[in-house]
């Protein structure tokens, strides 16, 4: 179990190493999403392949690095029954002042994961 979870470790710092290049854009997007008071939450789906989640930002093919991201909400994510909703006073509990976090729906071959990634 230990080489599993150093495993997964590895995969997440080389994720946070390669989206560090992405963080201008991400806090650009951030802001934009709670000044105009579009969410207070939101979720950056970070992926390899097509998705239907969020609207696009980065297109992998078109830039310098190996993730696409698209900028999506917990009202969406509630609303794609990504987050259940009888799961989302426990997600908004949980969730990181954006100001300091970008919060971040991972798409790899971890499987899906929400990871919180400083600003």
């Amino acid at each position: 179990m230990k080489s599993s979870e150093s495993n997964q470790s590895e995969l997440f710092l080389r994720l946070e190493q390669e989206l560090a290049t992405y963080k201008n854009a991400l806090s650009a997007a951030t802001d934009q999403l709670l000044a105009e008071e579009i969410t207070k939450y939101p979720i950056f789906v970070v992926h390899q392949q097509d998705i239907t989640v969020g609207i696009p930002m980065i297109d992998r093919k078109k830039v310098l690095g190996n993730w696409s991201i698209n900028a999506s909400s917990l009202e969406q994510f509630a609303e794609k029954k990504i987050i259940m909703k009888d799961k989302l006073d426990a997600f908004k509990a949980n969730f990181k002042d954006p100001d300091d976090y970008y919060c971040l729906f991972v798409l790899s071959e971890l499987g899906a994961n929400f990871v919180f990634l400083t600003r």
